[in-house]
């Protein structure tokens, strides 16, 4: 869906972004390379997806996930599903699916208003899913950066930095289940690295997750995103000069996995 130049620019990102924590200080716990400040912004959800899509000749509608059940009354587990739909929309729209798009817009709809941010958000969302009926998919990805950019500073506005912070991270749990899924049926070792996109994607990962506030993380839901972020991080920074291997990115898909399964459960 873009220009060749900007896939060009987004890869060279990505390459930078990937060396970004060298020079870091070791952790005394994992024998990692971490740094306690990363000085960076993530990559472009949808240039991080252009890349994939040329490099694996993915089939976007192969990815989709099945609508999410009716927004929680728990606001993590809600806030991080919002976040991942916001990545389906990403998604969506590297495969030009109008329909698809709208219905996954209706069910951002409903997360919004479920996190206090429905009246706020509708106008923009409903405009969104108008785009995509009309097929004017070159002014709805900048619309989606926009309106990602929007929620996140109604949230700051009203004091929940927890809920932005959590957006965010359900947001790249979803791309990464995606990247590891369309890596890990690659031939070879080449491309092995974009399965996390680079080390200093899963630096900013972790860093945004240490922010939410403790109270918060004590939570069943978001001890298993703990977890499975560090586990993720030892698996790919433990021996960072080393190729990655086929196993680390089959862990990685399977972790991926299981947390945007869990994620997505019914509240029990």
């Amino acid at each position: 869906m873009t220009s060749r130049p900007r896939l060009v620019f987004a890869t060279i990102g990505l390459i930078a972004c990937s060396g970004m924590l060298q020079g870091q200080t070791a952790s005394p716990t994992s024998g990692l390379a971490v740094s306690p400040t990363v000085n960076a912004v993530d990559p472009a959800p949808g240039d991080f997806l252009e890349v994939l899509g040329k490099t694996a000749k993915a089939r976007w509608r192969l990815l989709f996930r099945p609508p999410p059940p009716p927004p929680s009354t728990d606001r993590s587990r809600s806030a991080l599903v919002l976040g991942s739909l916001i990545a389906e929309s990403y998604l969506i729209w590297q495969a030009g699916d109008s329909q698809q798009y709208r219905n996954t817009n209706q069910e951002m709809v409903n997360y919004c208003r479920t996190l206090g941010l429905g009246e706020k958000m509708m106008p923009r969302l409903m405009a969104q899913g108008k785009m995509a009926e009309m097929q004017q998919w070159k002014a709805l990805h900048q619309e989606i950066a926009e309106g990602h950019h929007e929620l996140q500073r109604l949230l700051r506005t009203m004091q929940d930095e927890d809920l932005a912070l959590l957006i965010d991270t359900g947001l790249w749990l979803r791309l990464l289940e995606v990247s590891s899924t369309l890596i890990a049926d690659l031939p070879g070792s080449e491309s092995r690295h974009l399965c996390i996109g680079s080390s200093g994607t899963l630096q900013l990962m972790r860093d945004r997750f240490e922010r939410i506030s403790e109270k918060q993380r004590q939570g069943t839901l978001l001890q298993l995103v703990s977890s499975t972020l560090s586990e993720t991080q030892i698996l790919w920074l433990t021996k960072p000069n080393e190729l990655p291997s086929s196993e680390a990115v089959l862990k990685t898909r399977q972790r991926m996995g299981d947390v945007m399964q869990a994620v997505w459960e019914k509240e029990k």
